[in-house]
């Protein structure tokens, strides 16, 4: 790695830190950056004697409860949505490809849709159905989509993506149809699929992270093959990848990935689209490098796209995937004017 690359990564961990920071202590409760670093030292074993300063109550369970468990999920979920998206980039050739685009948004929709809009319960047992539910939605649609494009053995990109739109129609279709027929939950379903971070359960979070973590670490072991499968599939296959396999097992592993995100999150678009664009631009096509700058980039934007969203008609809150919208598409129309 030389020396340009490492001066991006270690400026990005900065502003990664910084934005996290900012998400902490904005919001509409404003938390002194002081008071919360002795609140959070104050947790620590033999520390905790030695911090004189005292706080309400009601402040430290904002900053325990809500405030970290929510940035921390912001963080999680942009870098697997810009990781997916720069992963699906290279399969499929195609720079409008985001993490949605072969079928897994529209299944998490369903999922969640299916709970929302029906009169099952919302928890099981003390646990949240609708993340659950969303998730099974996105495996249903993942496996279709595969099942779809498969091809004596093979798995064509074109032939994917054809079945990923399929597949998004006819399951936004269904959407469309239960929201038609049911006369609970519309608002609940639009704000879900708006994309939010509010009111999730955040107990999921020490589920959710480790899992999307060696998700994206698995994806990572496979750059190599990706910086040989984007010079051509026959050039990949000479130099002994595995193309087939190495397609089946990222689309698998992306498509997951995806998943988790937008079980917890909703749709939140333009950052497995607009991040990966970004990331590109800066560090280049290796994804050595392309991917874990593409996690965090897509940390940085999406929590400081929700800092944005609970901060600007505080105490009331813009869905985040709105938000991200209003940042992405400008720079997005930026990016095609410049690359005519």
């Amino acid at each position: 790695m030389n020396k340009k690359y490492k001066t991006y990564l270690l400026s990005g961990i900065i502003l990664l830190l910084v934005s996290v920071m900012l998400g902490i202590f904005i919001g509409s409760v404003a938390i002194d950056p002081g008071s919360a670093l002795k609140m959070l030292a104050s947790k620590i074993p033999g520390i905790k004697e030695n911090i004189s300063v005292t706080w309400e109550g009601s402040i430290e369970d904002i900053l325990l409860k809500v405030r970290i468990p929510r940035v921390l999920l912001a963080l999680i979920v942009g870098a697997s949505l810009s990781v997916s998206g720069a992963v699906f980039q290279s399969l499929l050739r195609n720079p409008l490809a985001d993490p949605y685009l072969l079928g897994v948004s529209s299944g998490a929709a369903l999922g969640a849709a299916v709970v929302i809009l029906t009169s099952l319960p919302f928890f099981f047992l003390g646990i949240p159905v609708v993340p659950f539910s969303a998730f099974a939605g996105a495996l249903l649609s993942m496996f279709l989509v595969y099942g779809l494009a498969k091809t004596k053995g093979k798995l064509p990109m074109h032939t994917l993506l054809l079945s990923g739109v399929i597949i998004n129609f006819s399951f936004s279709a269904v959407i469309m149809l239960l929201i038609t027929l049911s006369n609970k939950g519309l608002s609940e379903v639009i704000v879900w699929m708006m994309g939010t971070l509010n009111n999730t359960n955040y107990e999921l979070l020490p589920y959710i992270a480790p899992a999307a973590l060696i998700l994206m670490a698995v994806i990572y072991m496979f750059s190599n093959d990706l910086n040989v499968i984007a010079v051509g599939e026959e050039s990949a296959v000479y130099l002994g990848v595995k193309t087939e396999n190495v397609k089946k097992w990222l689309f698998i592993l992306n498509s997951l990935l995806t998943a988790l995100a937008v079980s917890v999150s909703g749709l939140i678009g333009f950052v497995g689209l607009i991040i990966p664009h970004i990331a590109r631009m800066l560090v280049g096509p290796d994804h050595r490098i392309l991917i874990p700058f593409s996690a965090i980039c897509g940390g940085i934007f999406l929590v400081l796209s929700d800092t944005l969203c609970r901060s600007v008609i505080s105490p009331a809150e813009i869905p985040t995937g709105v938000v991200t919208a209003i940042l992405g598409g400008p720079f997005f129309l930026y990016l095609l004017k410049r690359k005519k």
